[in-house]
This record gives C-alpha cells, structure tokens and sequence, in this order.
C-alpha cells in the first residue's frame, strides 16, 4: 500500500519528487503549483531544478514547509518590486505593450535581489575574467539566497536538493546533489548562469554555466538516481507544443519554446514506456523453467530490469497570448502574479481527474499524465502495463 495516504488529496509512493525546468521570470509558475501541491497536503521528498527552478528549489529544500511558500513569495515580490503592477486595459494588445516596456527596463536596469548591469561593461574589463563575459553581475542573488535560505537545512535536512550546471571547458554536464555534496549559493548560481547576459561561476576550480545549454529539465537524474516507487510533478515552463508563427516576434517567442522545452514529453513519456516494458520482460522472466531461469545472461536481464512504478504529472505554463519571447525576463509585479496563478490552476485542473493518477500509484502501475482540456489525462500510448 502506498505511504502517507491519510493527510494527502492522493496516495503517495515512496518517493515524491518536484522538477522544476528553467526559465528566468516563468518561476513564479512553479511557485504556484508549489503553494498548490503544500495546499493539498502532497510533502516532497525530494526537488530538482535547473536555472531559475534550482533558485526555487533550494528556496523548498532550505525551509520548514510551512516557511517555503512566504519565502518563495518573499523573493517573488523581492525581484518584481522595481515594476509594481499597475492598472492597465483588459485586452492583449496594451498587456503586450506593458509586458515588453518592462522587459526593456529590466534589460536596461536589471532585477533587483537578482542580477545588476556591470558599469564599466564587459569590454572594459580584464579578458576571461566573469565581468568580461557577462554583461550583468549576480553578486545580489548570492545575498539574497543566503537570507532566504536555511544552507545547513538544506544539506542535512529531509529534502533532497539536485542542481544542474555545465562545465564551461568541457560542456560537460553535473548535478550537485546534497546526497553527495555539500551545497551552497555558488552552486545556485552556477545552475542560472545563462550566458551572455549572467557570468559562470566557479566550484572547485571548474567554471559552470547554465545546465539549461544541455538539458533543461532535471527528470532523468531523478528516475536514474531513486529505486522506489515515484510520483513526479514535471513544472515545464516552455511548452514544446505550438502553433506555426504569424510574424517575427511569434517566431521569437516560438523558437525560445522549442528550445528550452528540451523534450520534455518525449523525455517523460521515453522513462514511463520504459517502466511499463520493463515489468512485461520481468514477468516473462518469472515464467521461465528454472533450468533457464538460473542462466547467467537471464540474471544479468534480470538484474537490468526496473519494475519500479514510475509516474510522472506535466504540469506546463501556456503563456497568454500577450508573453511574447520576452516572458522569461520580464519581471513585472503583474506578470509574476499571473504566472503565479496559472501554476495553481495547473495543479486545480489536475486535481479534477486526481482518481485516475490516484488509481495508478495505488495499484503500482507507471503512467504518464498531462493536463489536458483543463483536466488530467493520461498521455496516449500503447498499454504495456
């Protein structure tokens, strides 16, 4: 039976996981199927981030949970705070215009507790130094990741925190994971660190960029690195799924979907299939004679199959139409509330069909969902379970 079905809206499993895609201004999305998910009674285990979600992680991993959603709010109306939400016409085109006027103040003035411009700029400075490849400094993100949050809690305490970042010199990819290592703001930063705009960082001797270069979501470490049954919420702040562009700021704001989406459904949908066909070969291996059984290539299949139930809950911003491809660095008050509400929505509309994601963990079978026509669906694909 799964664990800690009694406080929660579902049955949990074993191990509950929340990954968290980068995608700058887009967190405030994640934060609200947080506060959503805590709402309901659904405790984490464990959360992985990568850029922007690696901030709202550590933010999750370094509170009691009653504390992490007023901290996440703190830092939220903290970075929205030089654009206050001001009235505006209820149409998309003066939203549109609103949205790209603050983008623009934030390319030209920064995000305050975030990220500053550098004066002198870039070409001023030492070459292959982080203020000559960077046109902002980070320096008020590390003061206020270390006043929101509790770093000996999140290293020893019971949430397990994993970060993504990519070595500059080798493109290679790392997770630092409090399992193994001792986390700190660097490694924050070294997650976020999308270049030019922010500067890599350094961790014991190696440089990190942004671990969204390479992947940008964290759910193949997770199902790589746990052996229990998981449920994972997926927050996916670029849809990958589009329509064809009308004009070239449509084709900008498409393009950027696409390629931070990082596959996300195929990814998801790839580690449950697996999972199914998994426990199809594990039954058929106990099917076998025991004169085959005790074979050495059929204990080696044996050992290689994970019948584990895995399932996995997509959660996915869908911009209004008037984000353009500015909406991951506009950081005004009214946009943050936005995404801040449509990421409760999210959970809400999952929630109105939470039986069938309910009968699956129950019944230990591995499935993937969506929300789909503001309702949980499980995805289409044949049926091996």
């Amino acid at each position: 039976m799964p664990r800690r079905a009694a406080r929660a809206a579902l049955p949990l499993p074993d191990l509950v996981v929340l990954v968290l895609q980068g995608g700058g201004a887009l967190g405030a999305f994640q934060a609200g199927v947080y506060e959503a998910l805590i709402e309901l009674g659904i405790e984490l285990d464990w959360v992985a981030g990568i850029s922007i979600g690696a901030v709202n992680a550590a933010i999750i991993a370094g509170n009691e949970r009653d504390q992490a959603v007023g901290k996440m709010r703190t830092f939220w109306e903290g970075v929205s705070s030089a654009l206050p939400s001001l009235p505006t016409p209820d149409n998309d085109w003066a939203r549109e215009w609103s949205h790209m006027a603050a983008a623009g103040q934030v390319m030209a003035f920064g995000v305050p507790g975030f990220f500053t411009p550098r004066f002198p700029p870039p070409a001023f400075a030492e070459r292959q130094t982080p203020e000559a490849i960077s046109f902002y400094d980070t320096a008020p993100l590390v003061a206020t990741l270390d006043r929101l949050v509790d770093w000996d809690r999140v290293n020893r305490g019971k949430v397990r925190l994993s970060v993504g970042a990519v070595a500059v010199e080798t493109g290679n990819f790392r997770y630092f994971d409090t399992t193994c290592d001792t986390v700190d703001a660097r490694h924050i930063l070294a997650s976020g660190a999308l270049p030019p705009g922010l500067p890599p960082v350094e961790i014991d001797g190696t440089w990190y960029w942004d671990g969204g270069l390479v992947s940008n979501t964290p759910l193949e470490h997770v199902v790589a690195s746990a052996n229990e049954d998981m449920l994972v919420f997926q927050v996916d702040l670029f849809p990958a799924r589009g329509v064809r562009p009308h004009d070239l700021e449509e084709a900008w704001s498409r393009e950027k979907d696409i390629r931070y989406s990082s596959r996300t459904r195929r990814i998801s949908d790839g580690l449950v299939r697996r999972r199914k066909e998994h426990r199809l070969i594990d039954r058929m291996l106990d099917k076998l004679p025991q004169e085959y059984a005790e074979l050495p290539e059929v204990k080696a299949v044996r050992r290689m199959v994970d019948c584990k139930a895995l399932n996995v809950v997509q959660l996915i911003h869908e911009p209004p139409a008037w984000q353009t491809g500015a909406r991951d660095f506009e950081f005004s008050r009214s946009t943050m509330e936005v995404n801040w509400a449509l990421g409760r929505a999210a959970v809400e509309a999952a929630m109105k069909d939470g039986h069938l994601l309910a009968e699956s963990i129950a019944e230990g079978r591995s499935d993937s969902f969506a929300v789909q026509s503001n309702a949980l669906r499980p995805k289409a694909e044949p049926d091996v379970s």
